[in-house]
């Protein structure tokens, strides 16, 4: 049951992030930053979880460092020197993208499903925002840039010999977040598309691995869970990791066809590679637990709680494939 207290906690998370996206001033938008921050952390803090603590410790720590940067990149635009590059740094430290990515999947460890949503998706919103308005200059767009190459290697490198889920899903916010960072470079509709479908999906695998109560790999060999709904949730790791036809690959088509436009031939290798080397670990992962649970379970769809939850989940897999033919319309 949710408490009146993270009820009132998440309406001022939600506050602070529409005054963050829709000031017209950067002293707004840091209040909306920071009040975000102020009401995130009660929201983990947790007396069931024993890393809860050093999660909430990690995560103020680096969200004050990044929060300092940024008064003290305004103080010096006051001053009439440009530090957007400072600025920049500042945004990326609070998304944890390469090569400030460090505390992310360590916070991520100490948190349970809710929390780890509203980190993927919710706590990504207003950085990804201000970061939008400073692609304009050449060092920020720099920044942007380099920190796109090396979340996308980092991202896909990280993942690999993983088998806590959570961490499995921090890599690969990491290495969305290049896909994002381009697409931000290229073109901010571009962008916007690719941000709405990301946080669709985070949202339908995590709520499936909510459903399960699966931190570890070895939680989803669990005899108790039907077949069909982890085959469901496989279709979910899928068009996360970006595999066609599902809705995932839409927005990284978009984004190869612009990239092949703008003549970003290397770094559109780069990012196939790393996300070739994400899906790989997806396959393993769900190739690996559907195969041990094979002798267990036949293929006899099962009534239980979650059962409608999953049907949504494939259907707006499925119906992802649409949205080539309404951009094509219009």
């Amino acid at each position: 049951m949710v408490s009146p207290f993270s009820m009132l906690f998440f309406f001022t998370l939600m506050l602070g992030l529409m005054l963050c996206i829709s000031s017209d001033t950067w002293f707004g938008a840091w209040v909306g930053l920071e009040l975000n921050l102020l009401s995130f952390i009660p929201l983990i803090s947790s007396s069931s979880n024993r890393y809860s603590s050093e999660s909430i410790l990690k995560y103020f720590l680096v969200q004050v460092l990044a929060s300092i940067m940024i008064i003290f990149s305004a103080l010096f635009i006051l001053m009439m020197v440009n530090l957007s590059v400072v600025f920049s740094l500042s945004l990326l430290l609070k998304l944890g993208a390469a090569p400030f990515h460090f505390w992310f999947p360590q916070v991520m460890e100490g948190l349970n499903w809710a929390q780890v949503m509203i980190l993927m998706t919710l706590q990504k919103t207003g950085p990804m925002v201000l970061l939008s308005y400073l692609v304009c200059d050449k060092w920020s767009l720099l920044m942007v840039f380099t920190s796109a190459m090396m979340s996308a290697v980092i991202g896909a490198m990280g993942g690999l010999n993983q088998l806590y889920l959570r961490k499995i899903m921090a890599f690969s916010s990491i290495n969305h977040m290049s896909w994002m960072f381009f697409a931000m470079i290229l073109s901010e509709y571009c962008w916007l598309l690719y941000f709405v479908i990301y946080c669709l999906l985070t949202g339908l695998v995590i709520t499936n691995f909510y459903l399960q109560q699966a931190y570890h790999f070895s939680h989803l060999i669990n005899n108790s869970f039907p077949l069909v709904p982890k085959i469901m949730s496989v279709l979910s790791l899928f068009s996360l990791g970006g595999l066609p036809p599902f809705m995932g690959f839409i927005p990284k088509w978009f984004i190869m066809q612009e990239m092949i436009f703008c003549n970003y031939f290397y770094p559109l290798v780069v990012l196939l590679a790393c996300s070739l080397v994400t899906l790989y670990f997806y396959i393993r992962l769900s190739v690996s637990f559907l195969t041990l649970m094979f002798p267990f379970s036949g293929w006899v769809i099962k009534d239980y709680e979650g059962m409608q939850v999953m049907n949504v989940m494939v259907i707006m897999n499925f119906l992802g494939l649409l949205i080539p033919s309404v951009y094509m319309v219009y």
